[in-house]
């Protein structure tokens, strides 16, 4: 029992996670769907990231341009680094990297249920992001890069591709889920409350 501050009325405490969500309404059925959902997004990004980088393979040579419009290209990049082809020639470092990545988002999910979809969906998009450009990285020891913008006169945007951008969308995403929660606000109160 917690006391609200009136002596006539007392307030049940609830155990919540540290975004706030009531883990005592949490189901075996609520957390499959979650499951269930992560998985689905998971499996697209994939899906969509392996057939786009096999369509540019096959009907692009390497560093072969396909324009859109005047700011947009396809173009066959062999992207031997990482992002912004940091680590260029270390992919097996990379590998490495990405696992970790995504074992240590795994062990992060533990920490986020109940779950709410823009999390879950969030998660889904950082690992189908992650897998697909490993894939790549083991079968070929590069990621196919092929999207390419021009932003302004002569600066281009370096070639990303679907699994890069899902990367970007579920990493910007999560952050939101974060702030909206309030997580950031209640880790912010833990590290400055008050000292006994």
């Amino acid at each position: 029992m917690q006391d609200n501050g009136s002596p006539s009325k007392l307030v049940t405490s609830k155990e919540t996670d540290f975004v706030g969500e009531d883990k005592s309404k949490v189901s075996p059925g609520k957390y499959r769907s979650k499951l269930r959902l992560l998985l689905i997004v998971t499996a697209l990004v994939v899906t969509l990231d392996q057939l786009s980088k096999l369509w540019i393979r096959t009907h692009l040579a390497p560093r072969e341009s396909l324009p859109i419009t005047d700011r947009l290209s396809l173009v066959n990049i062999e992207n031997t680094g990482g992002a912004f082809g940091l680590l260029a020639n270390q992919t097996f470092l990379i590998i490495i990297i990405s696992i970790a990545g995504l074992l240590f988002i795994l062990l992060f999910l533990r920490y986020l249920s109940p779950a709410t979809t823009l999390s879950i969906v969030s998660i889904g998009l950082i690992m189908g992001g992650g897998v697909g450009n490993i894939i790549d990285r083991i079968r070929l020891s590069y990621v196919t890069d092929f999207i390419y913008f021009r932003l302004w006169g002569d600066f281009h945007w370096p070639a990303f591709n679907i699994a890069d951008a899902a990367l970007t969308v579920g990493i910007f995403a999560l952050i939101y889920y974060f702030y909206k929660s309030g997580a950031f606000r209640k880790a912010y109160g833990r590290d400055h409350g008050p000292q006994d």
